[in-house]
């Protein structure tokens, strides 16, 4: 059964629990700062994919003080978390939350740049173009997506590494194993050249690499 992210006890791990399961996730995040810092203007509506906890709100509320972001997820129990993080938070009015997804957008909103991070592997393959799609005409000119996202291993010793990698991170052995065992119930994966096709063919102009862990790859995409 795939990981239900409305459940209260996955919720509440959530934020120690990420951190032990996906390679590069603090690095991926300093490099989404550090990539936002060259591409975004001042005054920049930002649209959040999948925003789970939180977390990039919070940093990017406070790199980027007149920002606007549009928070989206469809678990309720997420979002609440993440707007319980932000209740003394003085930038909290700078944030929309919507309890749904991209379908549940308004036709006239656009964005200045997209952040789904460790979402599209979650979409069915057969979904995954009318995902980017969504995502994609709702952004405007020149606009960018930083996508994050575990995709199929080249060698099935990757993964070995992969569980490894875990277990320094701070997973137990049977966690990394059944990390493994899950990989089909919770995740739809394709390759690298896969995924750069299908942001290519809704409308991406280029599409670069921009972090590579393993069989994590970080995309940015610039329409």
């Amino acid at each position: 059964m795939a990981k239900d992210f409305c459940h209260p006890k996955v919720v509440a791990g959530y934020d120690d629990h990420i951190r032990q399961l996906i390679p590069g996730y603090e690095l991926m995040h300093a490099q989404v700062r550090a990539t936002l810092s060259v591409h975004l203007p001042a005054h920049a509506h930002i649209l959040i994919v999948g925003c789970g906890t939180g977390y990039e709100i919070e940093y990017l509320l406070a790199d980027f003080p007149e920002i606007q972001i549009t928070a989206v997820d469809p678990s309720l129990s997420m979002l609440q978390k993440a707007q319980q993080k932000m209740v003394e938070y003085a930038g909290k009015s700078r944030v929309n939350w919507i309890h749904g997804t991209t379908a549940d957008l308004k036709l006239e909103a656009q964005f200045d740049a997209a952040l789904c991070l460790l979402v599209a592997h979650f979409i069915t393959n057969q979904q995954k173009p009318e995902f980017f799609q969504q995502i994609y005409q709702h952004l405007k000119p020149k606009a960018c997506l930083m996508t994050y996202d575990m995709l199929l291993p080249s060698h099935p010793d990757e993964l070995k590494t992969l569980q490894h990698l875990c277990q320094v991170q701070g997973l137990s052995v049977r966690q990394s194993e059944q990390m493994l065992e899950r990989l089909e119930d919770d995740f739809a994966l394709v390759s690298p050249q896969d995924y750069c096709t299908i942001l290519k063919d809704v409308g991406f102009e280029q599409v670069f690499t921009y972090m590579k862990v393993i069989n994590y790859f970080g995309f940015l995409a610039q329409k």
